[in-house]
């Protein structure tokens, strides 16, 4: 399409009479934003409830497991009464 058939087609669409809006659509209009703007709410209070529970779960079982503490050694045996042992062992001179 060359510039002034171009030019043609908009002056014809401005001056023609511009088409009604059915009596009907701004109502539906109306209640299709309002319908989704509840669905929006419902979604992002189920996205926080979600949230919290999921840090609930995870604070439930940090406090539970402990995961900061250093866990016991696997290499080594655990040592118990090394001390008595000790003092028969190395006495100290008279």
């Amino acid at each position: 399409m060359i510039r002034p058939e171009r030019e043609a087609a908009v002056r014809r669409l401005m001056e023609a009479v511009p088409v009604g809006v059915p009596p009907e659509l701004p109502g539906e209009a109306v209640r299709r934003g309002a319908r989704l703007l509840r669905l929006r709410r419902a979604g992002r209070r189920l996205l926080w409830l979600v949230l919290c529970a999921a840090a609930a779960a995870f604070l439930t079982w940090a406090a539970l497991t402990r995961p900061w503490a250093e866990p016991p050694s696997l290499t080594t045996p655990p040592v118990s009464g090394w001390q008595a042992g000790m003092s028969l062992t190395c006495r100290a001179p008279a």
